[in-house]
């Protein structure tokens, strides 16, 4: 990280890196390749971890670390949790036991405040554990440059290193890593690597709490059973996309609490729950659907709080399997998109060409025995667009919704 090698990297931030590859003769006395993913993560760090953009001399792993790596925004909902977990208490440790990046482990090491009236200051040591060297060495020059002396980097095999360790821990953190030998994507536990569930006591006995990042694709209810003693289920969302699962193993509770966790555009909810709620709740159903359609949060749909959604929120859910609600009166903030109805619609090609002269919408499916992306095919709509044409069952019919935002409404009503 001399002067040159960062003034290359601020100089050619806008270049096509294939190119800059290509070139890299011309600049012998630069590792052109290293440059290359340092601008490739400056450019992810944007959107995925905007707070280190202030550090110019921050060094990024290879794409496929940072593209497995947490977000800055998830990092901070488990540091949150973990704040939540161990309360006041003056001194957290915390074990990282699948480090990568390091972004878990640089946000649970900066967790530290004063807790009034003690105006006592919260300390946590984070041992970061990976296995790749190239990684440890990353994570050594970046913990230096942020001040985290609290962070100890271990250079080994977690299960390994936790076997012939004797520290206990107030939290150990895993994510296993998430694609098979072949490259391919995975999601049950037992597929990925390594697989906890061979280590569930080895783990257990070294901690208080243990903290399972799990794929979105995650099957909830398999999960908690393979895990068990699951005391809490935090499903995040960021920007309206499910991140990450998270199971809280500790200890024994009556019932387990699921957090779905919606983030994004400066807003955050923390929306709890249990099962026996949902399943005691009766939701309200529609006989025809109102002005205005709502599709939940991901996080919400992969949690599944749906019955429970419209006692909340006093809307109507359009059938038992749609999970989509309706009303008259405009719910500002629900949790999820809110779609204005401008007509129903005939789902052929006829209506569709009639009624979108352009040619252009989204199209959404919810309960609907055809995909969307199947249905646009045959609906002759391409991708785009401030409309969106809805399908989805309304009691037990098959029905049609040309929508739109509500900030488009009055355009489009004009227009129709």
């Amino acid at each position: 990280m001399t002067k040159e090698f960062i003034d290359f990297v601020d100089s050619h931030i806008e270049d096509d890196t294939s190119r800059l590859l290509l070139s890299a003769a011309r600049y012998p006395s630069i590792d052109v390749p290293a440059a290359v993913q340092q601008i490739e993560g400056l450019r992810a760090a944007q959107e995925k971890w905007p707070s280190l953009l202030q550090y110019k001399e921050f060094l990024y792993p290879p794409r496929l670390n940072r593209e497995q790596s947490s977000s800055e925004a998830t990092a901070e909902h488990k540091a949150h949790v973990a704040d939540k977990l161990c309360g006041e208490e003056a001194f957290v440790s915390v074990a990282d036991l699948t480090g990568g990046m390091g972004i878990d482990s640089i946000v649970f090491g900066q967790r530290g405040r004063v807790i009034h009236p003690l105006k006592t200051q919260v300390l946590t040591h984070v041992d970061y554990v990976e296995k790749d060297a190239g990684l440890c060495s990353l994570m050594e020059h970046n913990r230096s440059l942020l001040g985290l002396e609290n962070i100890t980097v271990n250079n080994c095999d977690c299960m390994e290193w936790l076997s012939t360790n004797d520290r206990h821990y107030d939290i150990i953190y895993i994510d296993p890593a998430r694609r098979s030998s072949a490259g391919r994507k995975v999601s049950a536990f037992e597929e990925c690597e390594p697989n906890i569930l061979e280590h569930i006591p080895l783990l257990r006995s070294h901690c208080r709490w243990l903290i399972v990042k799990a794929s979105p694709m995650i099957d909830l209810v398999t999960a908690q059973r393979q895990l068990g003693e699951v005391a809490e289920v935090h499903i995040v969302s960021v920007n309206g996309e499910c991140k990450e699962v998270l199971f809280v193993c500790g200890c024994h509770k009556d019932e387990t609490i699921f957090h779905c966790i919606v983030k994004g555009h400066g807003e955050y909810y923390d929306i709890d729950f249990t099962q026996s709620q949902e399943t005691e709740t009766e939701p309200r159903y529609c006989t025809n659907v109102g002005k205005y359609l709502y599709e939940p949060d991901a996080a919400l749909m992969k949690g599944g709080p749906f019955n429970l959604i419209s006692q909340w929120m006093g809307i109507e859910k359009l059938a038992h399997n749609t999970h989509l609600y309706t009303s008259e009166r405009y719910y500002a903030h629900f949790y999820g998109r809110v779609f204005c109805v401008l007509r129903e619609l005939k789902l052929n090609k006829k209506e569709i060409a009639a009624t979108i002269p352009e040619g252009r919408a989204h199209v959404v499916t919810r309960n609907y025995p055809v995909e969307a992306a199947a249905l646009q095919r045959q609906l002759g709509l391409k991708e785009g667009g401030d409309l969106f044409v809805i399908a989805t069952t309304v009691g037990t019919q098959k029905r049609g919704f040309l929508c739109c935002l509500p900030t488009r409404y009055e355009h489009f009503l004009k227009r129709l």
